[in-house]
């Protein structure tokens, strides 16, 4: 059937893996001929308030799926945060509270809307029926795989050999995962390659229970802004999407030249052979293509313009930016003759998390007060009200005596 094919094409674009086509053209086909959507589940921890582009790229394949009139099943791992996903870790991830899992999850919805279309998506939370298991049914599922396929896992295999301490809540992870698809009736799961073995887990656990396996679809990993690393809040290379145009931009500039493939061929739906070409004839101009294309995506046209104007006054033409947030500096925490050391100022306004954090950007010759390079974190400065100060690349201050 031409319709098969046609969706088979959209699906397997940008994909790694389908595991198995033919099953999923089956699955098609009895989604065409019954006039019944498929149902394609996405499942995410919020163990970070913050979606960033790294996600972004399976959700863009669940609106794939959107469009072709599938159901899409968002899922919100509220339970399993709290175990934490073993995947890829050199350790054990720190258990997470309720609190802090319902603090991080809050915004979800209004972030995936950048993308998906909320009134076509289902959200769902795991806590619902994981909360609800008994350890009869525990065991049950623990008996479906054996130790030695847990320890398979690269990253489990590597922390064995190196005697890095596995603990046995992290052996629940896949399965509990898995067990997600089957409550779910899931037809085909979305995820990065490094999810495969717990994506895996899920057609061994519908199988074993007597469901129709889901259809496993690994997508690939987007590397963060230092280059390197996958993207990620825990190595600070992300670019997360509920920000302002114009600090998506400037991050998006910030990446290495090498990778901008990756963030065409994974953020926009630029032809190859357009991309290629510009970033092979002038980097820096294909740069800024790339993140007006991205930051247009998640606001408008005209923002993504503002964005490349701003970052230009910046960078190019060393001004200051058109709108520049203000600090209030409250006469209580200076002396009496108005004067504040600096590494106090930029600690007790809070444009650093930490005093370490002020110090280390000071010798890094990272903060300016009125396009002054600061050198000493203890000097002593006198407040006016508009003075500017800088700190690292893209962060500008005004000041006001309170």
């Amino acid at each position: 059937m031409k319709e098969i094919e046609k969706q088979l094409e959209i699906i397997k674009r940008g994909t790694v893996e389908i595991i198995e086509e033919e099953e999923l053209k089956k699955k098609l086909k009895e989604s065409i001929e019954k006039n019944k959507p498929l149902r394609i589940k996405y499942g995410i921890d919020p163990t970070s308030p913050e979606i960033h582009l790294g996600h972004t790229v399976p959700i863009k394949k669940l609106k794939d799926f959107q469009i072709l009139g599938h159901k899409v099943i968002f899922l919100i791992g509220d339970f399993t945060a709290r175990i934490g996903d073993p995947t890829g870790r050199k350790e054990t991830r720190p258990i997470l509270s309720v609190e802090e899992i319902q603090k991080n999850l809050s915004t979800y919805k209004e972030q995936v809307s950048k993308i998906l279309d909320i009134e076509k998506t289902e959200f769902v939370y795991n806590s619902f029926w994981l909360s609800k298991l008994n350890l009869e049914q525990i065991i049950k599922l623990t008996s479906i795989f054996t130790v030695a396929q847990i320890l398979e896992r690269e990253d489990f295999t590597e922390r064995y050999k190196s005697k890095n301490p596995i603990f046995l809540h992290e052996f629940l992870y896949p399965l509990l995962q898995g067990y997600d698809s089957y409550v779910l009736n899931a037809d085909v799961e979305l995820g990065a390659t490094e999810q495969k073995f717990n994506l895996l887990a899920g057609r061994t656990i519908q199988s074993y229970l007597g469901q129709e396996k889901q259809v496993v679809i690994t997508m690939p990993i987007l590397v963060g802004t230092d280059g390197k690393l996958k993207m990620s809040k825990s190595y600070s290379n992300h670019i997360p999407i509920n920000t302002s145009h114009f600090d998506m931009f400037g991050k998006i500039m910030s990446i290495p030249d090498n990778i901008m493939d990756d963030y065409f061929s994974l953020l926009t739906n630029i032809q190859p052979e357009i991309y290629k070409n510009l970033i092979k004839k002038n980097p820096r101009d294909a740069k800024a293509f790339l993140a007006k294309e991205i930051v247009k995506s998640f606001f408008d046209e005209k923002k993504a313009e503002q964005a490349e104007i701003e970052f230009n006054k910046i960078f190019r033409e060393k001004e200051v930016p058109t709108e520049i947030p203000e600090i209030e500096v409250k006469d209580e925490i200076l002396d009496q003759n108005g004067e504040i050391e600096i590494i106090d100022l930029i600690y007790k306004t809070n444009m650093v998390s930490s005093k370490s954090e002020g110090k280390r950007l000071i010798i890094q010759k990272a903060v300016k007060i009125d396009k002054e390079v600061i050198l000493d974190p203890f000097k002593k400065i006198k407040i006016k009200n508009g003075m500017i100060i800088k700190i690292g690349k893209r962060k500008f201050f005004k000041l006001k005596r309170g």
